[in-house]
């Protein structure tokens, strides 16, 4: 089955032009099972039919990787934890903090 569950995960790429939602353990994950198919895809005799089949998995990997080279990753955008991969939110809350005290409300002294 490998990356063609992950098929969804194009489109939705495509449609957002960006990749900074893509789950990239996962990809890794379904990368390395991947590599294995193929690598039992030439070495274990099986119909050709079986074997070419194996191979829709690296289609759609490839397409991965190229989304991965043509959309930027958009670090201004908020993740699903509330932060921002620039250092916009960081900055904001050490602005936000009374002088003289920790954003504990201890004082810093």
């Amino acid at each position: 089955v490998g990356f063609v569950v992950m098929t969804p995960q194009l489109f939705i790429n495509y449609k957002m032009k960006s990749v900074a939602h893509l789950p990239w353990r996962y990809f890794c994950y379904k990368f390395l099972n991947t590599f294995i198919d193929d690598l039992f895809a030439f070495i274990i005799r099986m119909p050709t039919l079986h074997r070419m089949s194996v191979f829709r998995d690296d289609i759609v990997f490839v397409c991965f990787l190229y989304q991965r080279w043509i959309y930027p990753v958009d670090r201004s955008r908020v993740n699903e934890f509330g932060h921002r991969g620039d250092d916009g939110d960081s900055s904001a809350g050490k602005a936000g903090a009374a002088p003289g005290k920790d954003k504990l409300g201890g004082s810093s002294r």
